[in-house]
Parts: structure tokens; sequence; C-alpha cells
């Protein structure tokens, strides 16, 4: 894609400080767009902002949504109204179902699929109005199908999709899509801490807890972060105008 393609464009990205959410706001500034980043973290925030991942940085946390609308309108201060909003920001728990109570499920939904509805509802009016713009969801192969040991965490993403879905039959004759991605396994600091956790609970080799993550890809691999990225910059441009309601899995062939 031109990288000058997104020129004049601006983009929130949720959790953008770090891992894919980092990614996705460089590859976005890099094809010309003005980007926002949100997220809890002011240190990784600012961080970005400063290496020039980013052009700006908002602190508010996703399932709050008075922190998501004054993020969304300091942001529209600094770089005008809103044309890609990416709802990247998320977190998974790992437990057996009957170890998973209320409150675990709550907390997934909370974060991976409020954090998505409430970012939408801060800009979706405003795109409507202007006859454009572009919604992506990151959601996760486990939006897809199903894993042991995550169901809240599936849940809340297959909700995710869900709503994706819903959302784009409704938007369809206003210029905005609605699109998900849904990356399996990626090589962030989130799965660098499962790793972790695997090696100290079962007392494999980092080789052998990377294997036993990556056994799921065809490809035998952990996604790039960038490869996600390149996903969603490509939902962002005007070639991709017809994709809306999809939900593409950038998974090495596992779904």
């Amino acid at each position: 894609m031109n990288v000058n393609s997104l020129q004049g464009r601006h983009a929130i990205v949720t959790g953008g400080g770090r891992g894919i959410g980092r990614s996705i706001a460089g590859t976005l500034a890099g094809a010309g767009a003005k980007v926002t980043i949100v997220g809890r973290n002011r240190e990784a925030l600012d961080r970005a902002v400063s290496e020039g991942v980013a052009h700006a940085a908002s602190v508010a946390d996703v399932t709050d949504p008075e922190a998501v609308q004054a993020a969304v309108q300091a942001a529209i201060s600094w770089h005008g109204p809103v044309d890609l909003m990416i709802a990247n920001a998320g977190s998974a728990v790992s437990a057996p179902f009957l170890k998973s109570g209320p409150d675990v499920f709550r907390r997934m939904l909370d974060v991976n699929l409020l954090g998505v509805t409430n970012v939408t509802h801060a800009v979706l009016g405003s795109m409507i109005k202007r006859g454009y713009g572009r919604v992506v969801a990151v959601a996760s192969t486990a939006g897809l199908k199903g894993y042991p040991y995550v169901s809240a965490y599936c849940a809340a993403k297959h909700a995710v999709v869900g709503f994706v879905r819903a959302l784009a039959q409704e938007t369809a004759k206003t210029g905005v899509t609605v699109n998900a991605v849904c990356p399996g396994f990626t090589d962030t600091d989130l799965v660098a801490e499962s790793l972790e956790s695997i090696m100290a609970k079962t007392g494999r080799t980092h080789e052998q807890a990377l294997n036993e993550i990556v056994k799921h890809n065809p490809q035998q691999r952990l996604i790039t972060p960038s490869e996600v990225a390149d996903a969603v910059l490509w939902l962002c441009g005007e070639g991709a105008r017809s994709m809306t309601g999809q939900a593409i899995a950038v998974a090495g062939g596992e779904v």
C-alpha cells in the first residue's frame, strides 16, 4: 500500500502502547495517518509517541465509557474527526471453566467486548454523519473456535465477532465498514508471559513451551504483530470498501 494512502486520515488505536496495538499504530502512521493511541499505561504510551510510533496519546480504560468519550474528544481536538477506529485493547485469563466464576466472565466481557463497543459508540455517529469510517476490532482465533481453559475469553471474543457482523449490516449503506481481524498466537509480551507460566507450572523448557503454543498453527510458528498490522492497514484502505462484517483470521491456516 502507498506510504501516503492514509494521508489526511485520523486513526485511534486502543491498547496502542505495546504489542499488536503498537505495531498497528506504527503501520498506520507509516501510511500517512495521524495516529492517537489510547491505553492505561502512560509510560508505554509516551514512549511510543517519543519513538515516532504515534502522534499523540491519551490515558483511558476502555471499560469506562466516560473515560473513552473524554479520550476521543481530546483526540478530536488534536487531529480532527476520527476516520479509523482500531479497537485493539483486550486481555485474557486462563483457568478451567469450573474455576471461572461470574467475575471472570464479567471481566473478560468488560475488557474484550465492552472495550470494543464503548470506543465504537464514541466515534460511530460522527462517521455516519460524514459518510466515511473504518471500525476494526482485533478479536482472536478464539472468536472463531474454542480452546480449553479459556472459556470466558473465547466467549467474549465470539461476542466481538457477532457484534462486528451485526453492526456491519446496520451500517452497510453509510460509508462505514466494520470488520475484525482474528490473530492466532502472536509474538507479544502477553504470549511471552504465557510461555513463562507454562514453564513454571510444567517444568518444560522454553522450546517445549513454545511448541505447545504453536502446535495449533499449521505453519508451526507465532504470528508477528506486523502481519496483524498489515491486515488492519488493508481494511482501512479504499480498496477494502466492500469488506464489511468479516472476521479475517491471521493464523497460518489454523481456522
